[in-house]
């Protein structure tokens, strides 16, 4: 075990506190146990002199006032029975026949005036039980169990670290997934494991984010790259200087576009929004796009919308350009419902669930694929404080984006 850690150091401390316990409690009893023999000793010096005025005369008056003193001279058998096995005496005074013992024998104690085997005995009927005994022994098994107790609960509580300590090193390996069972507990062991569970959840996210924008890029700059590729290959003329540069245009359109959009699931910070019409964020997406005017149809209200312009431009943009693509007539319509858009396609239903479409790298076939992917539009709505839902009615799908 390592002797830095805090389950060592708090099993040390148990070890600890239970040895001082024990020396206290031996102590306490050593002490107590002296303190009662001297009480004996001052208790019985009545009696002993008694005993010695009396000058070995037992008789009845003798057995009386032993009786009115709440002694009991005992007879020779009850004698032999308790005595028939060695006992070792609490304490002796005097020598031969003048010496008496006295023993604790069942709770009470007996005098032995002379020797064991030709003496006499008196019984003492009060209890030599004492009940700082009965306190001292209660308050040890009390205090032991108490901080055995203690020391147990706060192993169970420590226990977590272990496994705490073993995510950490998969963390630092950059391995997300994270083997802690979330705690509804209070105490900070438990704030710090679920705190961390969901900073490897944050870094998890982040990381997917970043695989699928990776090859969204490559996606998304192969087809101008491919056009411009094609362009140079063709004789020099103004209309292809001008395609040219079109496609240049394209490309610094989207490495704009990826910057932003990088920025955005890369940090997850809070975004700049302002109020912006509708009709201006659909012309900043069409532009984009570089898409013809008639394939989307405008018919909504020109509300306004509190959104990070360039995010939210972007995110529809993808829709329309994803509503364009797989439209059976390459139109999309775009429509106001309160304060939802609605984008509008002719086209059959979705294949898969649509909650499906919104997780990195759901493996759906190539002719579902949806370029940028909804996972990243739908990060960028949330940021923006908008939900995407999706419903296919009388062959058209319905995507709504709705205020949250």
């Amino acid at each position: 075990m390592n002797k830095d850690s805090i389950i060592f150091s708090t099993s040390l401390n148990y070890l600890i506190t239970i040895v001082l316990l024990i020396f206290s409690f031996l102590f306490l009893h050593t002490s107590d146990k002296a303190n009662r023999q001297e009480h004996a000793i001052d208790k019985y010096k009545t009696i002993v002199k008694f005993v010695h005025k009396q000058k070995g005369k037992l008789n009845l008056e003798f057995k009386k006032l032993l009786n009115e003193m709440n002694y009991e001279l005992l007879s020779n058998e009850e004698s032999s029975r308790i005595f028939e096995k060695d006992r070792k005496p609490i304490f002796i005074r005097g020598k031969g026949r003048d010496s008496f013992r006295v023993y604790e024998i069942e709770g009470n104690n007996y005098l032995i005036f002379g020797r064991v085997h030709d003496g006499f005995i008196i019984k003492d009927n009060e209890s030599s039980v004492e009940e700082i005994n009965l306190y001292l022994s209660s308050v040890f098994i009390l205090l032991f169990f108490v901080i055995t107790f203690l020391y147990i609960r706060t192993l169970r509580k420590l226990s977590p670290l272990k496994k705490l300590k073993q995510n950490f090193t998969k963390l630092a390996e950059e391995n997300y997934d994270i083997e802690l069972e979330e705690s509804s507990k209070k105490d900070e062991i438990s704030l710090l494991i679920n705190e961390f569970k969901n900073t490897a959840k944050k870094l998890k996210d982040i990381k997917e984010s970043r695989n699928i924008f990776i090859r969204n890029i490559m996606h998304e700059l192969k087809t101008p790259i491919t056009k411009g590729k094609i362009v140079q290959e063709l004789p020099k003329s103004d209309k292809n200087d001008e395609i040219l540069k079109m496609v240049f245009n394209k490309l610094e359109a989207l490495i704009n576009e990826f910057a932003n959009i990088e920025e955005l699931i890369s940090t997850k910070k809070e975004i700049n929004k302002k109020s912006y019409y509708l009709a201006d964020l659909i012309d900043e997406a069409k532009d984009i796009l570089m898409i013809e005017d008639d394939l989307v149809k405008c018919e909504f209200e020109n509300i306004k919308l509190n959104v990070n312009f360039k995010l939210f431009s972007i995110a529809l943009k993808n829709l329309i350009d994803n509503a364009v693509k797989y439209s059976k007539n390459s139109e999309v319509i775009i429509k106001t419902k309160n304060e939802d858009i609605l984008i509008i396609n002719e086209a059959e239903a979705l294949k898969d669930d649509f909650e499906n479409y919104l997780e990195p790298f759901s493996k759906k076939s190539s002719n579902e694929s949806f370029g940028l992917g909804l996972y990243i539009v739908y990060n960028i709505l949330k940021a923006n404080s908008y939900d995407i839902s999706y419903f296919h009615d009388d062959g058209k799908n319905i995507i709504t984006l709705k205020r949250i």
